[in-house]
């Protein structure tokens, strides 16, 4: 089979190489890849933010979706012929996430999905909405579950309140999505009119350009007439942290999901405890919320965005453009291609 696998860290060094095809053992499942997609962390692994956390070669990427063509024996959740998407992690299936649960992550502290066929725990694939193609599918494991789990599982969001959304990149389009499924008030934030005029044909109410508008969280107050925002999906970081904090109300949710401008900000302790502020981290999620999310997304027919879709080949090149951050939505990979 082929994979694409990090020999050393940085871009360049991706390289496309054969490996046996691996065949299922106790609880296994053999996966038949037909589409992945890109996630910011697995631009920062390909690069070697993490270091040595990661044993190499290590092959990218943990969100897919392909056909199981093998099962080892006693497995019974799902059968050869089944459609799947890969779970970020392995090993949570429900309930908290442990540390146990958090070593299980693909395309981290295991090999990922960016091959031609895939063994993985058949505890830790789940059968997905036949309305959504292979390359939808394989945008929800991470970016999508990340966003559903920060609003409607630990943000508890209600219709009726509001939501900033920073960017639009994977986690925050799909943030816009559910927000308004749910009968939410959506405040987005881009540097481009140009992305943000799509956002608003995806529902987005309230539009910032944070280049002509640097103290956005001052135009959240404006746009909620002071009262701020009930919930951030905070994808910045260090760099927009203070702003998030700074646009939510009283007793207000921060989701933390991202570092896209920096790992470490002296943080205001004085401002998280005058707003009361709900300040949650936030790791994707369990297969449960993964399953409990893709309901409702049918029931909804919510259709994930794709911008863009590269060849299988094509690792270089699919990853220099999620560096260079002018996607909407998510990048796909067409592992048949």
């Amino acid at each position: 089979m082929k994979v694409v696998e990090i020999p050393q860290y940085g871009i360049d060094n991706l390289r496309v190489v054969e490996r046996d095809t691996p065949q299922p053992g106790p609880g296994q499942v053999l996966v038949k890849m037909a589409a992945a997609s890109l996630n910011y962390r697995d631009l920062v692994t390909v690069l070697g933010a993490f270091g040595a956390m990661y044993k190499l070669p290590l092959v990218p990427l943990s969100d897919a979706c392909g056909e199981v063509v093998a099962v080892g024996p006693g497995v019974t959740r799902v059968k050869t012929g089944d459609r799947v998407a890969s779970m970020f992690f392995q090993r949570w299936l429900a309930g908290e996430l442990t540390r146990e649960g958090q070593a299980s992550a693909i395309g981290g502290s295991l090999d990922g999905v960016w091959r031609d066929y895939a063994l993985l725990s058949a505890d830790g694939v789940s059968k997905v909405p036949s309305y959504l193609s292979d390359a939808e599918v394989a945008t929800l494991s991470c970016a999508a579950l990340t966003a559903w789990r920060s609003l409607m599982v630990e943000g508890g969001l209600k219709a009726g309140e509001t939501v900033v959304v920073q960017g639009t990149g994977g986690v925050s389009i799909f943030a816009l999505q559910f927000a308004k499924a749910a009968g939410a008030e959506v405040i987005i934030t881009s540097s481009s009119d140009e992305k943000l005029a799509r956002a608003k044909a995806l529902g987005a109410d309230h539009l910032v350009n944070y280049k002509q508008t640097p103290d956005w969280s001052k135009a959240v107050r404006e746009i909620t007439d002071g009262r701020g925002a009930d919930h951030v999906v905070e994808v910045g970081g260090a760099g927009t942290l203070e702003h998030s904090l700074k646009s939510i109300r009283v007793g207000g949710h921060v989701s933390v999901v991202g570092v896209l401008s920096g790992h470490v900000k002296d943080l205001q302790i004085g401002m998280v405890m005058s707003a009361n502020a709900k300040v949650k981290g936030i790791t994707v999620g369990s297969r449960e919320q993964f399953e409990a999310m893709c309901r409702a997304m049918t029931l909804h027919k919510i259709k994930p965005v794709i911008d863009k879709t590269f060849p299988f080949a094509a690792a270089k090149e699919a990853l220099t453009t999620m560096m260079g951050q002018g996607h909407f939505g998510k990048i796909a990979i067409d592992l048949a291609a």
